[in-house]
């Protein structure tokens, strides 16, 4: 499926709509849209205009170096590219990981899902939910969640707190820690810590039922969100369990096709590229990628909350599981392709989440001492994990200097490249309102962004009042309209 309509004859004749900066995600990006004289879309684009660099100022750095440099590439999911480098490290060191260290691991990475689902949600989707698309664009962020909904946002900014200490406790700090070493970890949980952790945790569980409530109740009393709304069918590809579970840590590679069937599955990331390709298009800094066998046109895919809920055949915590059920009956029993479906399957994943960590703190091989180890050194190593935005891949190559003389990373917000285009291009041909452009019109493209949660860089615009100009011109490229946003997110024509 392109993103793409037909191509015009003569392209330059076309409208162009731009929409710079997308708001409320983590980065930078814009959207560009072309129109004929009848208003038919003929191209949407979602641009990455953030160039980062991290595979090639990394190569010369010692290997051991590389989980906690590479987290700098984010403020917001910094454990996930710790742990993903650590994981591929692994592999140069020959480690077969002690029980007490992949444990930890498994704890930190459930406190970096939990605080950046939290975040996302609560901060950057709940004012599009809570209050409309099109609603007043000086209530419709975090701080009129508050105001409006002060319990629903207290929740929100405990969930993310608890989260950040989980992380705190096993990384040695909320941001950019180093707790994950190669070969395992450099400290175990404290019995303080543990009960430290213990005490809010049946608080962490409720809410997050509360918000799976929340959601549903939002999504299910919205018919034009199930089929309507940025709607399109993709094939999905996350990691699974060797039993078919949800596993946000280790697992196979499954990919499934738009109508369920497999594409591949269980296979070992550590050969990843024998089923994943990458595009380049000379419009983005972000890459393509696409399944193989598939093809260029036909091969993308989703990633995310929404592949991995869809993708699984299990959730191995009972709350979460249940909750599972309720989703994949809401569709008939097959996968939910619908865009906004997103917030629902990353709540489960919270409260998927919270469990998992109360599971965890009852567990006696946190509190263990055999915490690293080494085997065969090896050349090359894989990292793959499910991060908070999908599939996260880490491939590096080392020389007998121990220095990495190779690097690509596949970050998550990469696998949802494309389906992000069709989102926008699907919003931007049932909504985009002729010559009358509206704030809210930009809004609604944004809602269907924000809905991948996309990783654009390591900023968050959490009240989304980031200075912003559109200009819509006629076939003869006369400015017909003009919308501009101000940095205090005063919109005036």
């Amino acid at each position: 499926m392109a993103f793409e309509l037909e191509s015009a004859a003569h392209p330059e004749n076309l409208k162009r709509v731009v929409i710079e900066p997308v708001t409320r995600v983590e980065g930078h990006g814009k959207v560009t849209l072309l129109l004929d004289e009848d208003n038919r879309v003929h191209q949407a684009r979602f641009h990455i205009v953030e160039f980062r660099g991290f595979e090639k100022f990394i190569q010369g750095r010692p290997y051991w170096e590389v989980p906690v440099l590479v987290q700098r590439l984010c403020g917001i999911c910094p454990v996930s590219h710790h742990l993903a480098a650590s994981k591929a490290m692994d592999m140069i060191v020959g480690a077969r990981l002690t029980p007490t260290a992949e444990k930890l691991r498994r704890l930190m990475h459930f406190g970096q899902i939990l605080q950046s689902h939290a975040l996302h949600f609560y901060y950057l989707a709940s004012p599009d939910l809570l209050f409309g698309f099109d609603s007043d664009v000086a209530r419709r962020n975090i701080v009129g969640v508050a105001a409006a909904y002060p319990e629903i946002a207290r929740q929100g900014v405990a969930l993310r707190r608890y989260g950040q200490e989980v992380i705190r406790i096993t990384a040695g700090k909320r941001v950019h820690g180093t707790g994950s070493i190669p070969g395992g970890v450099n400290k175990n949980l404290s019995m303080e810590e543990r009960d430290t952790l213990l005490k809010e945790i049946d608080d962490m569980i409720a809410w997050s039922q509360g918000a799976v409530e929340l959601v549903k109740k939002v999504y299910g009393g919205r018919p034009d969100f199930h089929n309507g709304f940025g709607y399109f069918r993709s094939s999905f590809m996350s990691l699974v369990r060797e039993d078919g579970a949800l596993d946000l840590y280790h697992g196979g590679l499954r990919a499934r096709d738009e109508h369920g069937q497999t594409i591949f599955d269980h296979v070992d990331y550590t050969h990843y590229w024998d089923y994943i390709h990458e595009e380049v298009k000379p419009w983005s800094y972000m890459k393509f990628p696409f399944i193989r066998s598939k093809g260029r046109e036909e091969g993308w895919y989703r990633v995310g909350p929404l592949a991995r809920v869809n993708n699984c055949d299990l959730i191995p915590t009972p709350l979460a599981e249940a909750e599972r059920k309720a989703f994949k009956a809401f569709g008939g029993g097959s996968a939910l392709h619908a865009t906004l479906a997103y917030h629902w399957a990353r709540m489960i994943e919270m409260l998927h989440c919270v469990e998992g960590i109360k599971e965890l703190l009852h567990d006696p091989d946190l509190l263990g001492d055999d915490l690293v180890t080494q085997g065969q050194r090896g050349f090359r190593g894989v990292g793959v994990i499910e991060a908070p935005r999908g599939t996260l891949i880490h491939h590096y190559r080392v020389d007998e200097d121990d220095l990495i003389v190779r690097a690509n990373l596949i970050v998550s917000t990469t696998h949802n490249n494309q389906a992000m285009n069709e989102a926008v291009r699907q919003v931007a041909l049932q909504y985009l309102d002729g010559q009358n452009l509206t704030e809210g019109l930009l809004n609604y493209i944004e809602v269907a962004i924000r809905a991948f949660d996309p990783c654009l860089s390591c900023a968050t615009h959490a009240l989304g009042q980031m200075p912003l100009e559109v200009e819509l011109q006629d076939a003869a490229g006369q400015v017909v309209d003009r919308l501009a946003r101000n940095g205090g997110g005063e919109t005036a024509r």
